[in-house]
């Protein structure tokens, strides 16, 4: 089932929620609401669901004009951050609830009802609690139960609002691969609420980056990640440092440090020859102990921290202007290679980054690969 939005606002007292946006959801897609808390993106998620009233616009589901219709006649599934299951009623029972409170002429029979409940928990690899309470649950188990609920009644839509927000790290990862290989399984159209990157890059089809309102940019996982289209969209992606510079004699300035401007910039007298900002993600940096022909870029290496596959070094700046941390990952062979240690003056030096001139929006893609070539 497509879901067309066309001018969706919606104000809560003289607080605009949402500022008038668009969406086209196609059939089968999972689209992730990504953005911080207060960007609008629950709001919307109800407001699709029927649990909100919008302002302004309207919501199409395929063929069907459903703005005005009642949130029991959308055929929506809702999953609740906090699973929102009844505590008084057994799993199987949960699940049940809401084909039994259908009215008389679309309610399944007593019989169909027992089979297409064991069905779904079968389906959720949960048939063997279909007697325990939610209380004998775990985080996991209960978000399992409410996705099975939300399905129970065949709805066109399925509607997840941060579904994995209260589970730990490892069942997070485990049951977003499960959600993701069940949607792929029944090709339902569902669209997901989180504030969580990771998870939006790795579940969505396409992602919606939300801020104060408005849509910043809508795209495939991928190509968000490779071409952020705002600061904002960069900053809320994460892990990326920022060189505010200068431009003099073909070197980006902050004080003493300084980075020489990519080749392609100096030959093409680029417009990038310009004051601004160098976004520069943790994993794009050469690090040295001395600085190099390319940037002299001291920090102080105040943390080491092992995560994964790599090595994060926590840094700050040396004689020039800068109010952050520094983080700069670097895989396990490069670090033991160096040698590292807390309070060391260290050197990084850019491989590739994103530079935003004062007066633009979008961001330049720069690389230094021809500097070293």
């Amino acid at each position: 089932m497509s879901i067309l939005i066309e001018n969706i606002s919606k104000k809560f007292g003289h607080f605009q929620a949402l500022s008038p946006l668009s969406l086209d959801i196609n059939e089968g897609e999972m689209i992730g609401l990504l953005g911080p808390s207060g960007s609008g993106k629950t709001t919307l998620l109800r407001i699709i669901a029927g649990l909100e009233g919008a302002d302004t616009g309207r919501i199409q589901f395929g063929d069907r004009d459903v703005t005005n219709l009642h949130v029991r006649d959308r055929r929506v599934g809702f999953v609740f951050q906090n699973y929102a299951l009844f505590r008084h009623m057994t799993v199987a029972d949960n699940v049940a609830f809401g084909l039994e409170v259908l009215p008389r002429k679309e309610r399944p029979s007593p019989t169909e009802i027992k089979t297409r409940v064991m069905h779904l928990l079968e389906m959720v690899q949960l048939e063997h609690l279909a007697n325990r309470f939610p209380s004998q649950l775990s985080g996991g188990q209960k978000q399992r139960i409410a996705l099975a609920r939300a399905l129970a009644t065949q709805p066109e839509v399925l509607l997840l609002d941060e579904p994995f927000g209260a589970l730990d790290a490892k069942v997070r990862k485990e049951l977003r691969r499960w959600l993701r290989g069940l949607h792929d399984e029944l090709g339902f159209t569902s669209v997901f609420v989180t504030h969580d990157q990771e998870e939006a890059l790795e579940l969505s089809d396409r992602v919606v980056v939300m801020s104060n309102g408005h849509i910043e940019q809508i795209d495939q996982p991928g190509a968000l990640y490779a071409s952020p289209n705002s600061r904002f969209v960069f900053d809320f992606l994460g892990n990326a440092n920022v060189f505010d510079g200068k431009v003099n004699n073909g070197r980006w300035h902050n004080q003493q440090a300084n980075i020489v401007l990519p080749h392609s910039v100096i030959e093409q007298e680029s417009t990038e020859q310009k004051d601004g900002q160098l976004y520069i993600r943790s994993h794009e940096f050469f690090v040295s102990k001395e600085p190099t022909t390319q940037a002299n870029l001291p920090l102080r290496l105040i943390a080491i921290n092992p995560i994964g596959a790599e090595v994060r070094l926590e840094l700050t700046p040396i004689n020039w202007q800068s109010n952050d941390v520094w983080e700069i990952d670097l895989p396990h062979k490069a670090f033991d290679k160096n040698c590292f240690e807390k309070g060391q003056t260290l050197y990084v030096t850019p491989k590739a980054g994103y530079f935003f001139a004062h007066d633009a929006q979008q961001p330049v893609l720069l690389n230094w690969e021809a500097n070293r070539a």
